[in-house]
């Protein structure tokens, strides 16, 4: 007699199902770099140690999680909502353009424990304001939000390539950036902070926006999970009618979740030119606004699962860009399409190993209060 399946508990959804899906993602990996003629166990070993295998590597491994925390966490809040925001790429350009403007109008006049905060929420706000537009047209006039918010991704590119070529390119410079940023608008790093504590570590570009990225998380989780607000939000994503009668204005809850995920994805450019560049620079946002859609699927839109799908996306962008330095035959490409695999497995083919989870937990732990069948001759007599 076979095995009734079940659904799969929720720690097994959260953590399981992913891991799963992530295994036949590098085994799919592993056929097409056999094909190639590179031995997959090398190419692993490669990756592996360019991501984690030095200070230095690690450290730029968390820089780039840190950018995918702030871009998963933008999606993940409107999808709670049932809201599918594509923006995020023209919302961390428009929030590090905030960012920027902050401190190049105040960076001379304020102290840096001054500075830093204001620019902070400048990045917010900035972010926040240019999701605002669509979500008002979203819940206001009915545009279709995946529409608006990608049309707003092209705004975002064309802008800011206006304000860097005539308006906020430093005097005399031959390239499309702002003047360099003083000592006040300056996020330290993080090498330096932990060498301030005796503790020495590689130069790289890790700074204290991770702080900040996992502040984030918490917050995140706070809002969604503890706070009227963010039970209506996600009310309002299962069931707008329940919403409706629970007393939920729509309206006002598209505009938060839309305004929250805005504000989330302007964090990256607190990351990237407070961080790194220290200077307002075009084309930093570098695609983590469409990599955050996949980090917030595979992290099951959960601050936890997305702070763990950040940081494979992270080791996948510093350990690919080692073995790509080390094994020729392997470009940047590839890297794309290992990424792309695992966003595969990952979205559309979620499911895929689903059934045999299923059957596997069944079999594992029966049904409770389930009696056992008896199949010998005493069974059959009683």
């Amino acid at each position: 007699m076979s095995v009734p399946r079940r659904p799969l508990p929720g720690w097994a959804e959260i953590a399981v199902l992913p891991l799963v899906n992530i295994a036949l993602a590098f085994v799919t990996v592993g056929v097409i770099v056999r094909i190639i003629g590179v031995d997959p166990l090398q190419a692993l070993r490669l990756l592996v140690v360019g991501a984690l295998g030095s200070s230095e590597s690690i450290g730029y491994t968390l820089y780039y999680t840190t950018n995918f925390i702030f871009t998963g966490l933008a999606v993940a809040v409107a999808f709670h909502g049932g809201l599918f925001n594509i923006g995020g790429e023209g919302q961390a350009y428009i929030g590090g353009l905030g960012c920027g403007l902050a401190i190049l109008a105040l960076d001379r006049l304020l102290p840096a424990w001054l500075m830093i905060p204001l620019a902070i929420i400048a990045a917010a706000l900035f972010g926040a304001a240019w999701a605002a537009v669509p979500a008002w047209l979203q819940a206001w006039r009915g545009s279709h939000i995946v529409i608006t918010t990608i049309m707003f991704n092209f705004l975002a590119s064309a802008l800011m390539v206006y304000l860097m070529v005539n308006v906020l390119i430093a005097p005399g410079s031959m390239t499309p950036q702002s003047r360099t940023f003083t000592a006040a608008g300056k996020l330290p790093s993080m090498h330096e902070l932990l060498a301030g504590l005796g503790i020495q570590v590689a130069p790289s570009a890790l700074n204290l926006s991770i702080v900040l990225a996992v502040l984030c998380c918490v917050g995140v989780w706070v809002f969604l999970w503890h706070t009227p607000w963010g039970y209506a939000l996600r009310t309002m994503g299962h069931n707008p009618e329940a919403a409706i009668y629970a007393g939920t204005n729509l309206r006002r809850t598209i505009m938060l979740a839309m305004c929250l995920s805005g504000g989330l994805a302007g964090f990256v450019g607190v990351n990237e030119l407070m961080g790194v560049h220290q200077r307002i620079v075009l084309d930093f946002p570098a695609g983590y606004g469409f990599a955050g859609i996949a980090v917030a699927l595979m992290g099951r839109s959960h601050p936890l699962g997305i702070a763990l799908a950040a940081l494979l996306f992270g080791a996948l962008q510093q350990g690919g860009a080692e073995l790509a330095f080390e094994i020729p035959t392997i470009n940047r490409e590839m890297v794309v399409v290992i990424q792309g695999l695992i966003i595969l497995f990952s979205g559309a083919l979620v499911n895929l190993p689903r059934p045999w989870l299923q059957w596997l937990f069944s079999f594992a732990s029966p049904r409770s209060g389930e009696a056992p069948r008896l199949t010998g001759r005493r069974g059959h007599e009683s």
